[in-house]
C-alpha cells in the first residue's frame, strides 16, 4: 500500500479481520460479515521513522494497542469490499498526517500596544472588583 512516493507498507504489517456488523441491514446483518478491523504493525514497521511512529501513536489515540498496533473498526457501509477501502484510506491519511513534522513555534515578543491593553484592562477590572467590597452605613 503507498501512502505517498517516499512511504510504502508491506502486506505482512497489515491484518484485516471481518466481523458482522451493528446497525440496519436487515436479514444481511445477522449473514454476512461486513465490517472491516484493519490491524497495522506501526512499532514494527520498517517504512516509519521513531519521530513519525511518535505522531503517529499520538494521532492514533486510543486506536493504539498496548503491543505498538493501530486497529480501526469500520462499518460505514454494507458492503465489505467498500469497508476494507475506507479502512485502508482513513489509515493512509492517519500515516500522511503523521508524516507531516509540525513547525517549530518561533519566540515572538508581545507589542508594546498589546501589553499596554493588558495592562489598563487589568487596572479595570481590579477597580470593579475594589468596588465590590462592604458599603459602610454612615448616618
Amino acid at each position: 500500500m503507498r501512502i505517498n512516493e517516499h512511504v510504502g507498507i508491506a502486506d505482512w504489517e497489515l491484518t484485516e479481520t471481518f466481523v458482522r456488523a451493528s446497525g440496519p441491514g436487515g436479514q444481511n446483518v445477522n449473514k454476512v460479515s461486513t465490517a472491516v478491523e484493519l490491524r497495522f504493525e506501526a512499532e514494527r514497521s520498517p517504512a516509519l521513522s521513531a519521530p513519525v511512529k511518535a505522531r503517529l501513536r499520538k494521532l492514533a489515540g486510543s486506536r493504539w494497542t498496548l503491543d505498538g498496533a493501530i486497529v480501526l473498526f469500520v462499518q460505514d457501509t454494507r458492503h465489505q469490499a467498500r469497508n476494507r477501502e475506507i479502512a485502508r484510506e482513513r489509515l493512509a491519511d492517519l500515516i500522511r498526517a503523521a508524516l507531516v513534522a509540525p513547525k517549530r513555534r518561533v519566540a515572538t515578543r508581545p507589542t508594546h500596544g498589546s501589553v499596554r491593553r493588558r495592562l489598563v484592562g487589568k487596572t479595570a477590572r481590579g477597580e470593579v472588583k475594589a468596588l465590590r467590597g462592604r458599603v459602610d452605613d454612615e448616618e
